[in-house]
């Protein structure tokens, strides 16, 4: 169904249920009432300031397609009030989860504590139903994606393509329609892959007086294709004062499982986590990709029933973004100078999900020469949204070229933002769009700062 297809249902108009009305939905439907609080549909007092924030709703200008409109078909559903048709699920399948609403909401609403547990319910009727996940989400997705080795592995062949050009004239040659779309699309958005970096060692000492000792969480995906960001976020810590470890054990967040509705395929990637970093003369774990560090903080959300709950929330207090982190420690100042242009990308799930705007704007503004140019529609999301641009390729390529568009706007001469998709996602649209910025994470420029390095522009 196109974009332009979705708009064809009426949110419906609801009123608050009786008691006994609620006792009959509870009866009636199965999965989504045990799912999801029903609380969380009535803390929303239907103002509408998060239509504003919204990316799918600033686009299409449609209830539905906006948080307050899908709070009403969730609940509907959860109701029993309306059926859960085709057209439902596309306005549904058309929410980011950027949690932009949340930032805006005056009631304090939890709408990703409403998203997330009704497609996790939707996902359990589909198994009901007998309906099967496709070969992309198993094989990709789930398999290949949540595991760092693997998508290394997968990557070889783009890094010898990129080192002698053959993947520009692919991408410009009709042999690219050869490839399935998801595969084309993956192809188009993967940055420069650079020299293949060995992996960090599981010790790096401090310089000069010790302020902290910190484990470095590297995540799956964001270590395959962005190696040189977390050897980059390891020197920065250095720099300040922490002793860096980290655990070889530790694997994927499970993001990735858990906002496709598949918590269960999550569950042994946080056992493993919890283990990873159990060591108690930890100080913080520092996560440097925004998804990660969101579904980290958060893991209390998807796995209430998670017999240890006490290590469970030790595991959650300790975790920080590198910019939170810092920020709080006291960063010492950089002396390299850039004397370059930089506009600054909100990624969704640090600004809206762990609510961190200033911590990544005060760390670029110790860069000295570094002037930092504010981007206009900082806050809507880009189009990534973890694995959105594969599975909504419409949508996240309308909101790319809306982010580019606003880049441009700027004339910065460097783009930043501090998530692995929203990279990702830039990559591929700034390509397409002919924006030529200098394109990375606020660490990785800090770094250079730190090493008397400039960015290549």
């Amino acid at each position: 169904m196109s974009v332009k297809e979705s708009l064809n249902v009426e949110a419906p108009q609801l009123s608050a249920p009786t008691s006994t009305e609620k006792k009959s939905c509870s009866q009636s439907a199965v999965s989504f009432d045990t799912k999801v609080n029903y609380d969380r549909f009535l803390d929303c007092i239907h103002c509408g300031l998060c239509t504003a924030t919204c990316p799918t709703y600033v686009e299409l200008g449609n209830e539905n397609d906006g948080p307050r409109g899908r709070i009403h078909l969730m609940r509907a559903v959860t109701d029993e009030r309306v059926e859960l048709s085709p057209q439902i699920r596309q306005h549904l399948d058309l929410c980011l989860d950027c949690r932009a609403c949340e930032t805006a909401c005056p009631s304090g609403v939890k709408y990703g504590e409403i998203i997330e547990p009704f497609r996790s319910a939707l996902a359990e009727k589909d198994r009901n139903d007998g309906k099967k996940l496709d070969l992309f989400h198993r094989l990709i997705l789930f398999k290949l994606f949540p595991s760092a080795k693997l998508t290394r592995l997968s990557l070889i062949p783009a890094r010898i393509a990129q080192s002698i050009k053959l993947d520009q004239w692919f991408l410009n040659s009709p042999l690219k329609k050869l490839l399935p779309k998801k595969i084309l699309a993956l192809t188009e958005m993967l940055p420069p892959l650079g020299a293949n970096l060995p992996s960090l060692p599981t010790h790096l000492p401090a310089k000069g007086k010790q302020r902290a000792k910190v484990a470095l969480f590297t995540g799956c995906v964001a270590d395959a294709v962005f190696r040189s960001t977390h050897w980059a976020t390891a020197r920065v810590l250095q720099e300040n004062g922490c002793e860096v470890v980290v655990p070889k054990n530790q694997t994927c967040c499970g993001a990735i499982h858990v906002h496709s509705g598949q918590e269960d395929q999550a569950r042994p990637y946080l056992e493993a986590n919890l283990t990873a970093f159990e060591d108690p003369s930890i100080d913080a774990i520092i996560v440097n990709v925004a998804g990660c560090g969101a579904m980290l903080k958060e893991y209390h959300h998807h796995f209430k029933e998670t017999t240890d709950q006490k290590r469970l929330k030790t595991f959650m207090s300790k975790v920080k973004d590198v910019h939170e982190f810092l920020d709080e420690l006291g960063v010492i100042p950089p002396k390299g100078r850039i004397e370059a242009t930089a506009t600054y990308h909100d990624a969704c799930h640090l600004r809206h999900a762990q609510q961190i705007a200033a911590a990544p704007r005060n760390l670029l503004n110790q860069i000295p020469g570094l002037k930092l140019i504010p981007l206009p529609e900082s806050e809507l999301c880009c189009g990534a949204a973890g694995t959105y641009n594969l599975t909504q390729p419409e949508m996240a390529n309308r909101l790319g070229v809306r982010k580019i568009e606003n880049v441009k706007r700027t004339d910065a001469e460097l783009l930043l933002a501090a998530n692995a998709g929203c990279l990702l996602q830039l990559h591929k649209v700034a390509k397409q769009q002919h924006l030529n910025s200098w394109i990375g994470h606020p660490i990785d420029l800090l770094d250079l700062s730190y090493q008397q390095k400039q960015p290549k522009l």
